[in-house]
């Protein structure tokens, strides 16, 4: 592909990454401290306390920044409470899992200020161990209201015989010394009506006990930073919680933090035809952006448009063996060619996170842009990356 074509394809988003190596994530420095400066304004307005949840986005090169606007971080094992606790320096660590390792939970309990049990008794069983530590950690149980508004199984902590968090017949009144807090996570990329109707279940059903408690986390979820959110509900629901019981209040959102700061590029390498035209790409959907096979959905490339929308259609297709490596059906208004560069947008979250190396196709590059330091390169993957994973 010319320079000049490949400028253009890239124009829209002000980064030229015609000297980078694909495929490759980049993450814009400007969109991430956008979303965070948002963040900010809400803590600021309530006094609540936001955390990076890690399994979304946990690319540590950029910890410092976060930390100046975040509270801390929220992990979901040792290794992401470790990361935190290393890369985030100073700020506050917590961690929730649905079980603990026992040959994990003393150094959890060094480097954790906060540990959430799924279970009355995943508490019994380290509560000794809490009190007898020399470092004072709070404790907190998950609870489970039985109400989410989720369609999608696979993402509802409550559907029917979910494994996540206490209900309310399982609930232990007599068992609650030594807990400091509640956490309830039932959403997934939702605006605040719906935080407004599962906080009503919340306080109904666990209110006598949030009574006794010094902090209520709203788990994650919430997609504070999308343009049509409502920020006034979520304060709303926060204030709500804080006056009537007194009570800090957490929460520890995944996406809004990266929400469309990120963009992976990929290059194509070949074109086939079976009934249509079919591009494939130097990426895969399998390995390098796994919800859009597990979610599905069908992410979006600068310039492109639906099936028709534009005269020329592509199925476009990644790296791997497996038949449903598909990433999606998208029309363009030229023609692709070989050596075409495509620019995917909100890949900053639950990509790289969730990478893999099947077929051992490489892992994406990572890069970073801000307006001081231009385009930088983080780092790149390759055959040791692949081969230390395995025996």
């Amino acid at each position: 592909m010319s320079k000049n074509r490949q400028n253009f394809k890239t124009i829209d988003f002000n980064i030229d990454i015609s000297k980078l190596p694909t495929p490759i994530y980049i993450v814009d420095e400007r969109l991430l401290e956008k979303n965070l400066k948002i963040l900010k304004s809400v803590m600021d307005s309530t006094n609540c306390k936001i955390l990076l949840a890690q399994k979304a986005f946990s690319m540590f090169y950029l910890y410092p920044l976060i930390g100046n606007y975040l509270k801390g971080t929220a992990a979901s094992s040792l290794f992401e409470a470790r990361l935190g606790f290393e890369k985030m320096k100073g700020r506050e660590v917590h961690i929730y899992s649905p079980a603990y390792k026992e040959e994990e939970f003393d150094e959890i309990l060094r480097i954790c200020d906060y540990i959430i049990f799924n279970s009355f008794t995943q508490w019994n069983k380290y509560k000794d161990k809490v009190k007898a530590a020399r470092k004072k950690t709070q404790c907190g149980l998950r609870i489970n209201p039985e109400y989410s508004e989720i369609g999608t199984d696979i993402y509802n902590p409550c559907y029917t015989g979910s494994r996540l968090g206490i209900t309310l017949d399982n609930f232990r009144e007599d068992d609650l010394q030594g807990i400091d807090g509640l956490h309830f996570h039932t959403m997934c990329e939702q605006n605040s009506d719906v935080l407004k109707r599962t906080l009503e279940v919340v306080d109904r059903k666990f209110g006598k006990y949030i009574e006794k408690m010094k902090w209520v986390n709203f788990g994650g979820g919430h997609h504070i930073t999308k343009p049509d959110y409502d920020i006034n509900t979520l304060t709303d629901c926060i204030m709500y919680i804080k006056n009537k019981y007194g009570v800090e209040v957490y929460l520890e959102p995944g996406e809004a933090i990266a929400l469309n700061a990120g963009y992976l590029a990929a290059r194509v390498l070949d074109i086939v035809k079976n009934n249509m035209d079919i591009a494939i790409l130097d990426t895969s959907a399998a390995c390098h952006m796994p919800d859009v096979i597990e979610m599905p959905y069908k992410p979006k490339i600068i310039g492109a448009g639906e099936p028709g929308d534009y005269p020329y259609t592509y199925r476009l297709g990644g790296l791997t063996c497996l038949a449903g490596d598909v990433i999606g059906d998208y029309s363009f208004k030229e023609p692709l060619q070989v050596g075409d560069i495509l620019i995917f947008t909100d890949m900053a979250i639950y990509t790289f996170v969730k990478n893999n190396t099947f077929n051992g196709v490489n892992l994406p590059s990572l890069a970073s842009y801000n307006e001081k330091e231009g385009l930088k390169l983080i780092k790149q993957f390759g055959y040791e990356d692949f081969k230390e994973r395995l025996s």
